[in-house]
């Protein structure tokens, strides 16, 4: 069964690729994303790697969190499921609301 990754503090110029052959040294890698900001194009410096087993999850943590990649020390840890981060927002929460005729 498939573990998913995430990993932080990566260069903002790493690639999906870079970051695929990077981690397929502890193992073999079904996927590697980069988290891309919608507005900018650019990356958020953070993103997902999904390793084939637990075994090869666990060797990666253990590999790569501390690694200096370019010039920063990437943070590796298990990925958490989105519920986990609260509650969800919409855009019905917050912005402008009608006061009513003045």
């Amino acid at each position: 069964m498939a573990k998913k990754l995430y990993v932080g503090s990566l260069p903002y110029q790493t690639t999906d690729g870079e970051l695929k052959e990077l981690f397929g040294q502890a193992g073999t890698v079904e996927s590697a994303t980069i988290i891309m900001d919608k507005f900018s194009g650019k990356s958020k410096g953070f993103g997902f790697v999904e390793m084939s087993s637990d075994d090869e999850a666990g060797k990666a943590i253990e590999m790569f969190n501390g690694y200096e990649m370019g010039d920063r020390k990437i943070v590796v840890n298990e990925a958490r499921p989105k519920s986990e981060f609260g509650p969800r927002r919409d855009s019905r929460d917050g912005g402008f609301r009608s006061r009513g005729r003045y």
